[in-house]
């Protein structure tokens, strides 16, 4: 039986296909590299879903008081019984 001898073409070939090998393998350990410590850092992540959010603005260093008798939005239920029970005083 002859052996069989290769190419030179195959040659060039198989060592192109390991380079493209290394280079995809270093690419995933980059991009898992970079999710890991992201999730590993443990900040808040939250998606941008082109809405503002009140947990992403930081604290009001002088918040407004709070409202000891808060009225009620015209034309909702809990307006109306207070014009009621005006009425009834």
């Amino acid at each position: 039986m002859l052996p069989q001898v290769e190419h030179e073409l195959h040659k060039r070939r198989r060592s192109r296909n390991i380079g493209l090998l290394v280079v995809l393998l270093a690419f995933v350990a980059l991009v898992f590299g970079l999710s890991v410590v992201k999730i590993t850092q443990g900040d808040m992540m939250q998606g941008y879903d082109h809405r503002p959010r009140a947990s992403m603005l930081p604290p009001d260093p002088d918040p407004p008081a709070p409202n000891a008798a808060p009225v009620a939005a015209p034309g909702t239920p809990a307006a109306t019984q207070g014009v009621m029970q005006e009425a009834n005083q």
